[in-house]
């Protein structure tokens, strides 16, 4: 459920937002299960307590049968009242024992499990905070937090007892035989006779529940992309004004619906095979007393098979049966759960274009004077056929205010990406100082260049709170001070919680003009040598821009400062303009010489002339709203 469709262009002129790979590889359905092993290196010394504790528990369930038939083969047919009280002594300890075993491996393997998920947890959000802009103009939100939550969360039982149970299992069962092997190799034969039909059966019902699972996550992630596009501020206002809320209804319940039935599906694949095998299990210890009872009458000596030897087989087959069913059930949960390992996996391998060189330097924001240039720039968003710049050559003094303009869709944006490294360029190169971006780390260079947007994105926090995002060691003063330069100051102090007002969902309860200067007073608090101004006013009334335009004139001073500007009321003392055109710098001068030349750029501030005296004048409204 998605109010667009999977594959329109984004607006950045870069590739359609859309839900990943349309068609996964082989090697992603099926991960190694030595990787997915792997994730419990870290904890092998628990691990190896929890195995000893596994088969010593294991040791002492088998040692049960065995009392059983020294009660029924010499304590009762002999009256040997010694021999009673010490094995049902034993019987009392063995079932004491066995349970502090299954209480402290049950605690340790609880505590492996969720450290694992939470290195997963912490792998996939590390890897994805660091794979650049690009990555998330072709995701969709509720898919990646589908990934983290639905699909790591789905795995918990996986990773918290089913590897344990497994072992536990196995343990079991190889104790189980040894011992009955120990009573009577014949009747032992016999109970496996039903072995390779169920080991058959459990591996083709995985394979049908593998596929019907990373259907379901699939599903259970396009439902967690329509929640968190439908149920946004955004979302609701464009719903309510769309009078599209009863369709969404209905096309929610139907994903729904569909997910629900997926769920059916996954918990009932192969639940009649494993019912006739569980039955056909029930029919042995009937069939074992048969086959024992002319095992006794043919050697009526007792020394083949005596009543007590039977018996104790009974009971160590009523426990291996279990654990052997308990152990292909699991491990075909195990194979269920691959594919979502799978789907976890393919976000771990997702390459991260933009990251540090090795040998990166780190620069000081205090030294750093500002001066930008650009060199043979291409760029080309990925996926697209045509570059959105192509042959960029300018210098940016230290200082001073450059702007850029055009027509939408002309490389503005695409510049100030590539200015703030969140792209890289396709040939060419970009320096800051002289110095490579590629080759300054990533920390100091988003400390070095501010970047203020269109569209403001405020934290469900306090105002406070959204100010110290950028600088999480600023004082109380330093947050005035910001505030002051951008103008906001005396608005917040008005407000009834002053700086400890919650801004609301992306900043719905203030204003646009109020928005845009919060973001601004956050930018200044890290206090940038360089700023870059990416259309911050466009959204804005006329009124609400030149109150603004006051702010960001005070943030400029003794800073770089490069605006991509749409109104060029913003613009009219820039120390240059930079016009470009279908990703080519098509003019250059000051305000007054390009006006002057009558191009490109002086059509478009004609225009933006008129629609400035066709705009709105009425004041920006600064009351916060409920």
């Amino acid at each position: 459920m998605t109010f667009g469709g999977r594959g329109g262009p984004a607006g950045t002129g870069g590739p359609g937002r859309g839900t990943g790979p349309a068609e996964e590889p082989a090697a992603a359905q099926r991960p190694d299960l030595r990787r997915v092993l792997a994730l419990f290196r870290p904890y092998r010394a628990t691990l190896i307590g929890v195995l000893l504790l596994i088969v010593l528990g294991a040791a002492t369930g088998v040692v049960t049968p065995f009392l059983i038939r020294a009660i029924v083969d010499v304590a009762l047919p002999e009256q040997r009242a010694d021999v009673l009280a010490w094995t049902v002594g034993g019987l009392i300890a063995v079932t004491v024992v066995s349970s502090a075993l299954g209480v402290t491996q049950s605690m340790l393997s609880t505590r492996v499990g969720q450290s694992v998920m939470h290195d997963l947890r912490v792998s996939v959000y590390s890897h994805l905070q660091r794979m650049g802009l690009g990555f998330f103009t072709r995701t969709r939100t509720g898919e990646i937090q589908s990934r983290i939550f639905s699909d790591i969360g789905s795995m918990q039982a996986v990773v918290t007892s089913v590897m344990t149970q497994i072992v536990s299992a196995a343990a079991g069962v190889v104790m189980a035989l040894v011992a009955m092997l120990a009573l009577d190799w014949r009747l032992t034969l016999f109970s496996l006779i039903a072995l390779p039909f169920a080991v058959w059966m459990n591996r083709r019902v995985g394979r049908r529940r593998r596929a019907i699972v990373r259907t379901r996550q699939e599903k259970a992630a396009d439902l967690s992309a329509g929640i968190q596009e439908s149920l946004s501020v955004s979302g609701i206002l464009l719903g309510v004004t769309m009078g599209r809320t009863q369709a969404l209804s209905d096309t929610f319940a139907a994903d729904s619906q569909e997910l629900a039935d997926l769920e059916v599906r996954s918990e009932m694949a192969g639940r009649w095979h494993m019912a006739v095998f569980t039955t056909l299990m029930a029919l042995f210890p009937a069939l074992t007393y048969f086959l024992g009872g002319h095992l006794l009458f043919a050697d009526p000596t007792g020394e083949g098979v005596t009543i007590g030897t039977l018996v104790a087989f009974i009971a160590l087959q009523s426990s291996l049966f279990p654990q052997l069913n308990g152990l292909l059930r699991v491990a075909n949960q195990v194979n269920s759960s691959l594919a979502l390992f799978a789907r976890v996996f393919e976000y771990l391998d997702a390459p991260i274009l933009i990251q540090d060189a090795p040998d990166a330097v780190a620069l000081e924001a205090a030294t750093v004077r500002g001066e930008i240039r650009f060199e043979g720039v291409d760029f080309t968003y990925p996926g697209a056929e045509e570059p959105a710049l192509h042959g960029i050559d300018l210098v940016i003094p230290a200082g001073k205010h450059t702007a850029l303009v055009g027509a939408t869709g002309s490389g503005k944006t695409s510049t100030g990406y590539l200015m703030a490294r969140l792209y890289e360029p396709t040939a060419g190169r970009i320096t800051l100082d002289g110095h490579d971006l590629r080759e300054i780390t990533m920390d100091s260079l988003a400390a070095s260049i501010g970047v203020v947007t269109q569209e403001t994105y405020l934290l469900h926090a306090t105002i406070a709170e959204n100010l110290r995002f950028a600088r999480p060691g600023a004082s109380d003063e330093d947050l005035v001070s910001a505030c002051r330069i951008a103008q906001i100051h005396e608005h917040i102090e008005s407000l009834p919680e002053g700086y400890a007002t919650v801004v609301g969902e992306r900043g719905y309860r203030f204003s646009g003009g109020e928005k845009q200067r919060l973001a601004l007073a956050r930018t200044i608090l890290r206090d940038p040598p360089v700023l870059l101004l990416d259309e911050a006013t466009s959204a804005l009334d006329v009124a609400t821009e030149r109150a603004m335009s006051g702010a960001l004139d005070a943030a400029a001073r003794g800073r770089t400062t490069v605006s991509i500007a749409h109104r060029f009321s913003t613009i009219r003392h820039a120390d240059q303009i930079l016009v470009l055109q279908h990703g080519r710098i098509l003019e250059r001068g000051t305000y007054d010489e390009l006006v002057g030349r009558g191009g490109l750029f002086a059509q478009l501030a004609l225009a933006d002339a008129r629609r400035d005296d066709a705009g709105s004048s009425a004041p920006e409204e600064t009351t916060v709203r409920p």
